[in-house]
């Protein structure tokens, strides 16, 4: 297994950050923290301790001095889960038809939170969605093979994939040009003088007064605004009023002004790049091209507000024949062959999921840390610059850090120690808190999570 140190050494390294910055961070705790083979542990600690580290490093390039940043990796993890309580009650986090079935050769996973794609994929198995229970939907499948039901999805803009084990994933076209990709990527994209950036005070937050426009709306992407504004920035959540959500948002939009544009008009389009004018960071998580094809590609972004940095989250990265499919984490932990390998671990055999959703998790705080990083390197070097994440680059480099022996016999933590109680304008929200712990300067929480339109489209 690589060691938490040396992988956020790794992860500093391909930002282009200075190396001594890294004996400012401190790192507690070792793997297994929950029960699993995989080092999920590390990966939060590590993804988690860059995002704070970078912030810190920013702040230190607008005249503070530096400070210290710790990341306990019980604590990592368990904010990784994502768990939390709205008036006592956990949320329904899953779709009645999401999940893995049999096929006729294995298993295929369903992603149906979303009406859209349940009613897609019911139709394709010749079911009414008025109609169908699960149990026809399990029916009907055993009549496909995987890889079939798998592309005709695709081919209609579900979200559906079969079950691989590492050894199938690897001959895949796709493995292959993840593989041949590095973790994440910082590209200059054009030219543009450093940014004058807002004083900062020694007692603020790092990233206080830098102004980011969250357009992401499904975990990984509004947990990297939300790092972002635990760190002190200015985030603004921008929905379509049109678009749906998940119950998440009330955990993911702490911190988070919550607007709402819908960009099929002209009228909030100009709205929309009245804002770009003044913000720092634009982070994009929808399908490949769709935002683009609204006229907020990053090209556009950086002729309009030189300076710019623009983060993009996709599901399986920019190259290779699924660089436009669409997926969440479930998926690509099934595609990959996470799910495969845990039950063959188990010894049963039985496909089983992640115990969080931590390509997610880690992708979204690695957005943050780009995001932060492409800033510091914004001050030194000018230029406007794009992030790349992918969560199928993040799940190949999960599986790099190598697995826990007798990890699956592990223990979940108690989660409580690590929860507290938020206001909200969903109810009373009992979430984790901020695992990462600044020396100076507490990461927090300026402002309550509220619904999409609770705020105005105008910093």
């Amino acid at each position: 297994m690589t060691s938490p140190l040396a992988t956020l050494h790794d992860l500093w390294r391909i930002a282009g950050l200075p190396d001594d910055a890294l004996s400012f961070i401190d790192l507690s705790g070792r793997d297994p923290v929950f029960p699993t083979t995989f080092a999920v542990g590390t990966a939060a600690q590590a993804t988690v301790g860059a995002a704070a580290l970078a912030a810190c490093e920013l702040g230190a390039a607008r005249g503070v001095e530096r400070q210290r940043v710790a990341v306990d990796m019980t604590h990592a993890a368990v904010e990784c889960t994502g768990a939390f309580t709205v008036d006592g009650k956990e949320p329904e986090t899953w779709g009645r038809f999401s999940g893995l079935y049999r096929c006729a050769d294995g298993y295929v996973r369903i992603h149906a939170n979303f009406e859209h794609h349940q009613d897609g994929a019911l139709r394709l198995l010749g079911l009414d969605p008025r109609t169908a229970t699960r149990e026809d939907a399990g029916r009907a499948l055993l009549a496909w093979r995987g890889a079939e039901f798998e592309n005709a999805a695709a081919e209609r803009g579900l979200v559906v994939t079969m079950l691989r084990t590492f050894d199938e994933w690897d001959t895949t076209p796709q493995a292959r040009a993840i593989a041949a990709q590095p973790l994440m990527t910082l590209t200059r994209i054009g030219d543009a003088p450093p940014l004058a950036l807002p004083a900062l005070s020694s007692q603020a937050r790092p990233l206080d007064g830098l102004r980011v426009l969250d357009f992401t709306r499904i975990l990984a992407g509004p947990v990297g605004g939300r790092a972002l504004a635990a760190f002190g920035a200015d985030v603004m959540l921008v929905n379509g009023p049109h678009l749906p959500n998940i119950p998440a948002i009330a955990d993911t939009s702490r911190g988070k002004r919550s607007a709402l544009l819908d960009l099929r008009t002209a009228n909030d389009r100009d709205t929309l790049w009245q804002l770009i004018d003044d913000a720092h960071v634009f982070a994009q998580g929808y399908r490949p091209g769709g935002i683009a094809s609204l006229g907020f590609g990053p090209e556009a972004l950086a002729a309009r507000r030189p300076g710019i940095v623009y983060t993009s989250l996709s599901a399986y990265g920019t190259e290779g024949p699924w660089a436009e499919r669409r997926g969440f984490d479930s998926l690509v932990q099934t595609a990959m062959g996470f799910n495969a390998a845990e039950g063959e671990a188990a010894g049963d055999g039985k496909p089983r999921a992640l115990p969080m959703q931590m390509l997610d998790m880690a992708s979204g705080f690695l957005m943050a840390f780009g995001a932060a990083a492409a800033l510091w390197r914004q001050q030194r070097e000018g230029g406007s610059w794009h992030v790349q994440v992918s969560l199928a680059q993040t799940g190949h480099w999960l599986r790099g850090l190598g697995r826990v022996e007798g990890g699956l016999k592990s223990a979940k933590p108690d989660l409580a120690p690590y929860v507290e109680r938020y206001e909200s304008g969903f109810g009373e929200l009992m979430a984790v808190r901020p695992s990462a712990q600044f020396g100076r300067t507490p990461a927090g929480y300026a402002r309550d999570a509220a619904p999409p339109g609770s705020s105005a489209a105008r910093w």
